[in-house]
């Protein structure tokens, strides 16, 4: 059983004891709540992604509140009943925030909402295809000749470039004669822009879901050493939920639980929303319209807040 499931199951049985109501599909208990209030930092996944929750949960009777707040004070406001729910919960790099919310029986984990999270050292497609899929081979002094010695990154002192310099200092990959060239993340990626322009070898700090995975073909090494964390460096981006509201709130819960989508598919609406420059609005309404197929799957067993046919209910509503 994978941990979606488990979670699922853990959620419906906890709603069981509490309510006294076998919940079955697709008839749900009533929800109490009318309003959702999602905890939103200023990040483009996020932000497109909880407008797309809006839109999904408005037609079916709902409100969504959308409060601008850093993951840390969100962590602390899921505890004190002032936020319902969270669609970035990425792990490890909110862990002691995460640990501590979960320890106080405070929050409730759907499972991941994003498959594919990845980060670590990136380089454009066609230097995998010249052969290069590991960061083991920057060993290599031909091939650290090829890249310049520098590996690109993104703020002086942020927790990613902090990895970066630990591996130069402990020479992981033979790095410890290259350069950590830190940066924004604006400047880091014009950098990059100008190297693909020129089909030049660049190697440089990068994640999925983001928009530099379409606009620059950008393929993640392979990190063994797990200079970027374990697993090649791969993350959960999880939907965290307030507890109480989870236990109320049984039909909305469930479409929190089914929300779930590609890095992929995250990576082309962050690129539509930040690097175009469209509205937010427009761009998870059209998303919405272009993928009917995860919108029958977001609302499986789904009713709207008085009984009725969700999907109907949404697909009227585009």
């Amino acid at each position: 059983m994978d941990t979606k499931t488990r979670s699922t199951l853990t959620l419906i049985n906890g709603l069981t004891l509490i309510t006294g109501l076998a919940l079955t599909t697709p008839a749900l208990a009533a929800d109490r709540d009318d309003r959702l209030r999602l905890v939103v930092p200023p990040w483009p996944g996020v932000t497109v992604k909880s407008e797309i929750l809006a839109q999904l949960i408005t037609p079916l009777g709902y409100t969504a509140e959308q409060q601008q707040l850093s993951s840390t004070v969100g962590y602390s406001t899921l505890q004190s009943g002032d936020s319902d729910a969270f669609l970035a919960g990425w792990l490890p790099a909110q862990q002691e925030s995460y640990d501590a919310a979960m320890a106080a029986g405070a929050i409730v984990d759907l499972g991941n909402n994003v498959t594919g999270a990845r980060m670590g050292f990136a380089v454009p497609s066609y230097v995998v295809e010249a052969g290069i899929t590991s960061a083991e081979q920057l060993a290599d002094p031909e091939i650290a000749e090829r890249f310049d010695r520098t590996v690109y990154s993104i703020e002086s002192g942020s927790t990613v470039t902090d990895m970066l310099d630990a591996a130069i200092e402990t020479d992981t990959y033979g790095l410890g004669d290259w350069d950590g060239m830190a940066s924004s993340t604006p400047g880091m990626l014009a950098e990059v822009k100008a190297a693909v322009a020129e089909e030049q070898w660049i190697v440089f700090y990068g994640w999925t879901p983001h928009w530099m995975v379409p606009e620059y073909d950008t393929r993640i090494l392979d990190d063994p050493a797990g200079v970027y964390g374990p697993d090649n460096g791969r993350s959960d981006v999880k939907t965290i939920v307030a507890k109480p509201y989870a236990e109320a709130n049984p039909n909305l819960a469930r479409l929190l639980d089914q929300f779930e989508l590609t890095a992929a598919q995250q990576s082309d609406f962050i690129r539509a929303y930040s690097l175009e420059e469209r509205d937010v609005e427009a761009v998870a309404r059209e998303w919405l319209a272009a993928h009917p197929e995860r919108l029958a799957a977001f609302l499986e067993g789904v009713e709207t807040r008085d009984g009725g046919d969700a999907l109907a209910a949404v697909e009227a509503s585009l």
